[in-house]
């Protein structure tokens, strides 16, 4: 058998419901041009994603209409509810760019954002809705044929900082490193947490992810914008010719 039926994604798995200087800051509201001045171009490498450039691309729920990658690739994960949406609609600087669904759980497609040069990828949420088997084997299909394609992607898996990874949070994790899929967490939801709790939060979340391949955790909040700027540096670097 194909090993990415090996471990089964939880999108698939049982519940789903099926991303301080002035040049930067202007570039983010969209004040600043592309094309700068010798004196303004940033170092050698860097890249700076305008992030106001951003719409909605399209929808797929079949895996025969997956696009082609033709592009770099952020990939956002998690649970429903865990604030997908809010978090790319805040990296974007958009309120309504990403759709909360009023029914968690219930959305049952690949959502593709074109930003810039990139585009944010949106995974139906795992770990709420009750499904018939029917639509878990389409969703098994359509989530493992997007990741087994050749495409430039990062995942960005969302977790709610305020608990402890959910055995479908873990099994994602798994299901990543031993595909050896790149992956950042992010912990979402960083504003319902009391400043003396977010370092011990932090700190936890590390060693839990850590056996799974973390490169990075980022502690976020959509509502006050905590850690969004550092996640926007990491998905330039991300860009960079280098990297």
């Amino acid at each position: 058998t194909h090993p990415a039926r090996s471990i089964r994604c939880p999108q698939t798995h049982h519940a789903a419901g099926y991303p301080a200087d002035r040049n930067r800051a202007e570039h983010r509201q969209g004040t600043c041009c592309r094309d700068v001045t010798n004196a303004e171009k940033p170092e050698k490498g860097v890249v700076f994603m305008n992030y106001n450039r951003s719409e909605f691309q399209a929808s797929y729920g079949l895996s025969r209409q997956l696009p082609e990658s033709d592009r770099p690739e952020f990939v956002f994960s998690g649970r429903s509810n865990v604030g997908k949406s809010s978090l790319i609609n805040r990296l974007c600087n958009r309120k309504n760019l990403a759709r909360v669904s009023a029914t968690p759980g219930k959305t049952a497609t690949i959502n593709f954002y074109r930003v810039d040069t990139a585009y944010f990828v949106d995974l139906p949420g795992y770990g709420y809705a009750k499904v018939s088997n029917a639509d878990r084997e389409r969703w098994d299909e359509l989530i493992n044929s997007y990741f087994e394609a050749d495409r430039a992607l990062n995942v960005l898996e969302l977790l709610d900082s305020r608990h402890a990874p959910s055995a479908d949070d873990v099994q994602m994790m798994e299901y990543l490193h031993f595909h050896r899929i790149p992956f950042v967490v992010a912990l979402t939801k960083a504003d319902k947490l009391k400043k003396s709790e977010m370092t011990a939060q932090l700190e936890e979340f590390r060693i839990t992810c850590a056996p799974y391949g973390c490169k990075q955790l980022f502690l976020t909040s959509a509502e006050k914008g905590t850690g969004v700027e550092e996640l926007r540096q990491y998905l330039d670097a991300c860009l960079a010719p280098e990297a």
